[in-house]
């Protein structure tokens, strides 16, 4: 079995959730990759949308097939500069606000400054707001503390502040000695980080792939529609690479590669799902294969949009999905491995 890289991806994967990078404002995210990418040696090209394709030649040019990872994140935008110099936001992506209640953030102008605050509730001090434990978590009750002097509308908008500024979630990245990463925005940093380090593998090491195939780094997935376009013709098999949902009633935890056979979206392809599931059975590789009802992939995105693949998903297990998120290094080693044996495999 080829030996995971775990140093060189804890490194990778810190240094990715340390770029902001939500949905819409990923380009920096997109920046850091295609420089590793170019250090490499490895050719690459964006899109339109701003995505990153890196393609490796296999011995068969007539089937490819086609890995997806994302980097764009949870995150919000400025609705409203409130007269009492307090912001008002906008969700990107689908999370709740009680997952980012007192998280830091960091507000981005239009000009590339950055301003730092808190994302507080309307009423969070006790001592002043009798119903501040039971107010509703909402788009109308939280807002954001800007760590500025600010007393007013004025003196948001003279630090450059406006409607439609994008603001990021601090990722606030712990990593354990007992091989716990606690960060926001593992999904789908984490997978990204794997696929930037196999592809790393592939590289030095002259890896030779039976099939043509590229690899997708996205940046619209929060929002549905991120790897869902620019697909070649010749790709019959597409795998996502993203994150594992653990909670009640699932089978996935924190130290398996999840294998997915439906989410929200539906049913994913049986066959490429079975072969997935064979191969990480063969090379003695912890999976557990999970459903998860409120998920959905670019796999899922990419055939909604009408192309014609088989597409199946995978990822680390991932705990507190959409909320502060905490994974271990056993989930990223096991990702790794079914990512390489399946690379390695022949087309179904």
């Amino acid at each position: 079995m080829v030996v995971f890289p775990e140093k060189a991806t804890r490194e990778t994967l810190v240094q990715l959730l340390n770029i902001h990078s939500p949905t819409g404002c990923a380009q920096e995210a997109i920046q850091y990759i295609e420089e590793r990418m170019r250090l490499l040696g490895l050719a690459s090209r964006k899109n339109n949308k701003g995505s990153l394709m890196v393609t490796i030649e296999g011995e068969d040019d007539q089937i490819h097939r086609l890995v997806t990872v994302h980097v764009d994140t949870l995150g919000a935008m400025v609705k409203e500069i409130k007269p009492n110099g307090r912001l008002r936001l906008s969700k990107i992506g689908g999370f709740g606000w009680f997952s980012v209640d007192g998280a830091y953030c960091y507000v981005r102008t239009r000009a590339g400054d950055v301003i730092p605050g808190t994302i507080l509730a309307t009423h969070t001090s006790v001592h002043v707001y009798a119903d501040a434990e039971e107010q509703k978590r909402s788009d109308e009750h939280m807002e954001v503390r800007l760590d500025a002097k600010v007393k007013g509308a004025d003196d948001v908008t003279a630090l450059g502040i406006r409607v439609g500024d994008y603001v990021a979630f601090d990722p606030h990245v712990v990593e354990t000695d007992t091989g716990f990463i606690k960060a926001r925005h593992l999904d789908d940093k984490a997978s990204a980080a794997v696929l930037i380090e196999l592809l790393a593998y592939i590289k030095e090491n002259n890896v030779k792939l039976p099939h043509t195939t590229h690899f997708f780094f996205s940046n619209f997935e929060e929002v549905g529609f991120g790897a869902n376009s620019n697909i070649p013709s010749q790709v019959r098999e597409y795998l996502a690479v993203d994150m594992g949902a653990i909670g009640e009633g699932q089978t996935t935890d924190e130290f398996c590669v999840s294998i997915c056979a439906k989410d929200g979206s539906g049913p994913y392809h049986y066959e490429l799902t079975n072969k997935l599931i064979r191969l990480a059975e063969k090379h003695g590789i912890y999976y557990q294969v999970d459903l998860y009802p409120f998920y959905a992939s670019d796999g899922s995105a990419a055939v909604k949009a009408g192309v014609d693949v088989m597409h199946a998903l995978i990822g680390p297990g991932v705990d507190a999905s959409h909320a502060y998120e905490r994974t271990h290094r056993d989930a990223l080693e096991h990702t790794y491995n079914l990512l390489y044996h399946y690379l390695q495999s022949a087309s179904l």
